[in-house]
Protein backbone atom coordinates (compact mmCIF):
# COMPACT_ATOMS: atom_id res chain seq x y z
CA UNK A 1 0.00 0.00 0.00
CA UNK A 2 1.04 3.22 -0.59
CA UNK A 3 0.59 6.07 2.15
CA UNK A 4 1.58 9.38 3.39
CA UNK A 5 0.30 11.05 7.13
CA UNK A 6 -1.70 14.06 7.71
CA UNK A 7 -3.83 15.69 9.68
CA UNK A 8 -7.77 17.41 9.29
CA UNK A 9 -7.47 20.50 8.74
CA UNK A 10 -9.89 23.75 9.19
CA UNK A 11 -10.59 24.17 5.89
CA UNK A 12 -11.57 20.61 5.22
CA UNK A 13 -14.14 20.06 8.03
CA UNK A 14 -17.75 20.94 8.28
CA UNK A 15 -19.84 22.59 11.08
CA UNK A 16 -19.55 20.59 13.37
CA UNK A 17 -15.81 20.07 13.31
CA UNK A 18 -15.66 16.92 10.93
CA UNK A 19 -13.93 16.00 7.57
CA UNK A 20 -16.54 16.87 4.74
CA UNK A 21 -17.29 14.13 2.29
CA UNK A 22 -15.60 15.63 -0.47
CA UNK A 23 -12.42 15.94 1.44
CA UNK A 24 -11.96 12.78 2.10
CA UNK A 25 -12.19 12.64 -2.09
CA UNK A 26 -9.82 15.19 -2.26
CA UNK A 27 -7.73 13.08 -0.03
CA UNK A 28 -7.47 9.74 -1.81
CA UNK A 29 -7.41 11.76 -5.03
CA UNK A 30 -4.77 13.01 -3.98
CA UNK A 31 -2.86 9.63 -2.96
CA UNK A 32 -3.18 8.38 -6.08
CA UNK A 33 -1.69 11.37 -7.73
CA UNK A 34 1.16 10.82 -5.21
CA UNK A 35 2.04 7.75 -5.79
CA UNK A 36 1.87 8.29 -9.92
CA UNK A 37 4.12 10.95 -9.15
CA UNK A 38 6.81 8.96 -6.92
CA UNK A 39 6.40 6.33 -9.82
CA UNK A 40 7.50 8.63 -12.43
CA UNK A 41 4.13 8.14 -14.29
CA UNK A 42 2.15 11.17 -13.01
CA UNK A 43 1.32 14.36 -14.96
CA UNK A 44 4.32 15.24 -17.18
CA UNK A 45 4.21 11.74 -18.10
CA UNK A 46 0.63 11.77 -18.92
CA UNK A 47 1.15 14.66 -20.75
CA UNK A 48 4.27 13.81 -23.01
CA UNK A 49 1.98 10.67 -23.98
CA UNK A 50 -1.12 12.83 -24.13
CA UNK A 51 -3.26 10.19 -22.04
CA UNK A 52 -4.91 10.87 -18.92
CA UNK A 53 -7.08 8.87 -16.48
CA UNK A 54 -10.63 9.36 -16.56
CA UNK A 55 -12.46 8.38 -13.41
CA UNK A 56 -15.59 5.74 -14.52
CA UNK A 57 -16.70 4.99 -10.87
CA UNK A 58 -16.38 5.59 -7.25
CA UNK A 59 -18.20 4.06 -4.40
CA UNK A 60 -17.09 5.15 -0.41
CA UNK A 61 -18.00 3.86 2.46
CA UNK A 62 -17.60 6.37 5.68
CA UNK A 63 -17.37 4.54 9.08
CA UNK A 64 -16.24 7.49 11.04
CA UNK A 65 -15.67 11.30 10.07
CA UNK A 66 -12.21 11.86 11.79
CA UNK A 67 -12.23 15.95 13.91
CA UNK A 68 -10.17 18.79 13.03
CA UNK A 69 -6.98 17.93 13.68
CA UNK A 70 -7.05 14.13 13.91
CA UNK A 71 -4.09 12.40 12.53
CA UNK A 72 -5.01 10.00 9.74
CA UNK A 73 -3.07 8.16 7.35
CA UNK A 74 -4.46 7.74 3.85
CA UNK A 75 -3.67 4.30 1.50
CA UNK A 76 -4.21 3.55 -1.84
CA UNK A 77 -3.37 0.51 -4.54
CA UNK A 78 -4.24 -0.88 -7.68
CA UNK A 79 -5.50 -4.18 -7.74
CA UNK A 80 -6.31 -4.85 -11.47
CA UNK A 81 -5.78 -3.48 -14.90
CA UNK A 82 -7.68 -4.78 -17.70
CA UNK A 83 -7.25 -3.31 -21.47
CA UNK A 84 -7.46 0.09 -21.01
CA UNK A 85 -9.49 -0.08 -17.07
CA UNK A 86 -7.46 0.24 -14.10
CA UNK A 87 -9.38 -0.73 -10.33
CA UNK A 88 -8.19 1.05 -7.40
CA UNK A 89 -8.54 0.64 -3.83
CA UNK A 90 -8.15 3.42 -1.32
CA UNK A 91 -7.87 3.89 3.08
CA UNK A 92 -7.93 6.81 5.12
CA UNK A 93 -7.16 5.47 9.12
CA UNK A 94 -7.16 6.87 12.56
CA UNK A 95 -3.60 6.64 14.29
CA UNK A 96 -4.13 3.48 15.53
CA UNK A 97 -4.68 1.92 12.40
CA UNK A 98 -8.38 1.84 13.47
CA UNK A 99 -10.36 2.42 9.26
CA UNK A 100 -11.94 5.38 8.81
CA UNK A 101 -13.26 5.52 5.18
CA UNK A 102 -12.52 3.34 2.52
CA UNK A 103 -13.19 3.15 -1.36
CA UNK A 104 -13.13 1.14 -4.46
CA UNK A 105 -12.59 3.04 -8.33
CA UNK A 106 -12.90 2.11 -11.80
CA UNK A 107 -10.71 4.39 -13.86
CA UNK A 108 -10.17 4.21 -17.87
CA UNK A 109 -7.17 5.66 -19.48
CA UNK A 110 -7.77 7.79 -22.24
CA UNK A 111 -6.18 9.32 -25.86
CA UNK A 112 -6.76 12.84 -25.30
CA UNK A 113 -5.95 13.74 -29.01
CA UNK A 114 -7.93 10.48 -30.18
CA UNK A 115 -11.05 11.54 -27.67
CA UNK A 116 -11.10 7.55 -26.88
CA UNK A 117 -9.77 4.77 -24.39
CA UNK A 118 -6.58 3.84 -25.15
CA UNK A 119 -4.46 0.30 -23.80
CA UNK A 120 -2.56 1.05 -20.36
CA UNK A 121 0.92 1.81 -21.71
CA UNK A 122 3.31 -0.94 -20.65
CA UNK A 123 5.43 1.38 -18.76
CA UNK A 124 2.58 2.25 -16.55
CA UNK A 125 1.71 -1.05 -15.69
CA UNK A 126 4.95 -2.02 -15.18
CA UNK A 127 5.13 0.57 -12.81
CA UNK A 128 2.62 -0.38 -10.17
CA UNK A 129 2.23 -3.04 -7.67
CA UNK A 130 -0.85 -5.54 -8.14
CA UNK A 131 -2.15 -5.72 -4.11
CA UNK A 132 -5.40 -7.84 -3.29
CA UNK A 133 -8.62 -5.99 -3.36
CA UNK A 134 -10.16 -4.45 -0.47
CA UNK A 135 -12.73 -7.49 0.99
CA UNK A 136 -15.92 -4.78 0.89
CA UNK A 137 -18.98 -5.47 -1.59
CA UNK A 138 -18.75 -3.79 -5.03
CA UNK A 139 -22.47 -2.84 -6.35
CA UNK A 140 -22.66 -2.44 -10.02
CA UNK A 141 -20.91 0.69 -11.75
CA UNK A 142 -23.60 1.16 -14.16
CA UNK A 143 -26.69 3.12 -12.09
CA UNK A 144 -29.89 3.21 -12.88
CA UNK A 145 -31.87 6.80 -12.57
CA UNK A 146 -35.62 6.78 -10.56
CA UNK A 147 -38.30 7.45 -12.37
CA UNK A 148 -39.20 10.90 -10.22
CA UNK A 149 -36.72 13.52 -10.69
CA UNK A 150 -37.44 17.14 -9.65
CA UNK A 151 -35.40 19.38 -11.71
CA UNK A 152 -33.45 22.56 -9.84
CA UNK A 153 -31.83 25.83 -10.74
CA UNK A 154 -29.19 25.05 -13.35
CA UNK A 155 -25.78 26.65 -12.90
CA UNK A 156 -22.59 27.56 -15.11
CA UNK A 157 -19.30 25.54 -14.72
CA UNK A 158 -16.60 27.75 -13.35
CA UNK A 159 -12.70 28.12 -13.54
CA UNK A 160 -12.65 26.60 -9.98
CA UNK A 161 -14.18 23.85 -11.19
CA UNK A 162 -11.72 22.52 -13.34
CA UNK A 163 -8.28 20.04 -12.95
CA UNK A 164 -5.30 19.96 -15.11
CA UNK A 165 -7.26 18.18 -17.92
CA UNK A 166 -9.59 21.27 -17.90
CA UNK A 167 -12.84 19.03 -17.19
CA UNK A 168 -14.90 19.30 -14.07
CA UNK A 169 -12.47 17.79 -11.13
CA UNK A 170 -14.51 14.38 -10.24
CA UNK A 171 -14.77 15.77 -6.09
CA UNK A 172 -16.34 19.16 -7.69
CA UNK A 173 -19.28 16.99 -9.21
CA UNK A 174 -19.61 15.44 -5.33
CA UNK A 175 -19.49 18.37 -3.94
CA UNK A 176 -22.56 19.77 -6.46
CA UNK A 177 -24.60 16.92 -5.36
CA UNK A 178 -24.01 17.52 -1.64
CA UNK A 179 -25.61 20.93 -2.06
CA UNK A 180 -29.18 18.76 -2.47
CA UNK A 181 -28.81 17.39 1.27
CA UNK A 182 -30.82 18.06 4.19
CA UNK A 183 -29.20 19.84 6.80
CA UNK A 184 -29.33 16.99 9.03
CA UNK A 185 -28.35 14.32 6.41
CA UNK A 186 -25.00 12.29 7.34
CA UNK A 187 -24.10 10.52 4.49
CA UNK A 188 -22.80 6.90 4.84
CA UNK A 189 -22.00 5.39 1.23
CA UNK A 190 -21.86 7.62 -1.94
CA UNK A 191 -21.76 6.07 -5.28
CA UNK A 192 -21.19 7.94 -8.58
CA UNK A 193 -21.07 6.82 -11.66
CA UNK A 194 -18.98 9.47 -14.46
CA UNK A 195 -20.91 9.20 -18.13
CA UNK A 196 -18.97 12.36 -19.45
CA UNK A 197 -16.66 15.08 -18.98
CA UNK A 198 -18.63 19.23 -18.26
CA UNK A 199 -16.19 21.68 -19.39
CA UNK A 200 -15.45 25.62 -18.88
CA UNK A 201 -18.51 27.44 -20.61
CA UNK A 202 -20.85 24.16 -20.19
CA UNK A 203 -24.22 24.51 -17.85
CA UNK A 204 -25.08 21.81 -15.63
CA UNK A 205 -29.07 21.02 -14.97
CA UNK A 206 -29.45 19.21 -11.53
CA UNK A 207 -31.91 17.01 -10.20
CA UNK A 208 -32.88 15.38 -7.43
CA UNK A 209 -34.77 11.76 -5.81
CA UNK A 210 -35.30 12.63 -2.42
CA UNK A 211 -35.99 9.13 -0.51
CA UNK A 212 -35.90 8.68 3.37
CA UNK A 213 -32.43 7.30 3.66
CA UNK A 214 -31.14 7.81 0.14
CA UNK A 215 -30.77 10.69 -2.07
CA UNK A 216 -29.93 10.79 -5.99
CA UNK A 217 -28.57 13.45 -7.92
CA UNK A 218 -28.06 13.77 -12.24
CA UNK A 219 -25.92 16.42 -12.75
CA UNK A 220 -26.82 16.34 -16.81
CA UNK A 221 -26.76 18.64 -19.51
CA UNK A 222 -29.17 20.73 -21.48
CA UNK A 223 -30.41 17.44 -23.41
CA UNK A 224 -30.92 16.11 -19.85
CA UNK A 225 -27.88 13.39 -20.82
CA UNK A 226 -26.01 13.02 -17.24
CA UNK A 227 -22.61 14.75 -16.78
CA UNK A 228 -22.53 12.25 -13.43
CA UNK A 229 -24.90 10.32 -11.20
CA UNK A 230 -24.54 10.80 -7.75
CA UNK A 231 -26.28 7.95 -5.36
CA UNK A 232 -26.00 9.48 -1.25
CA UNK A 233 -26.84 7.00 1.43
CA UNK A 234 -27.99 8.40 4.85
CA UNK A 235 -25.22 7.16 8.03
CA UNK A 236 -26.97 4.78 10.30
CA UNK A 237 -25.69 6.35 13.92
Amino acid sequence: MYSFDSRIRYSEVDQEGNITLHSILDYFQDCSSFQSEDLEVGIDFLKEHQVAWVLISWQIEVERYPKHGEPVKIGTWPYGFNGFFGNRNFVMLDEAGKRLARADSLWALMDLKKGRPVKILPEMAGAYRLEPPLPMKTASRKMELPEQMEAREPFAVHKFHLDTNQHVNNGKYILMAQEYLPQEFKIGKMRAEYKKSAVLGDTIYPSVAVQEKQIVVALSDQQGKPYVIVELEKKND
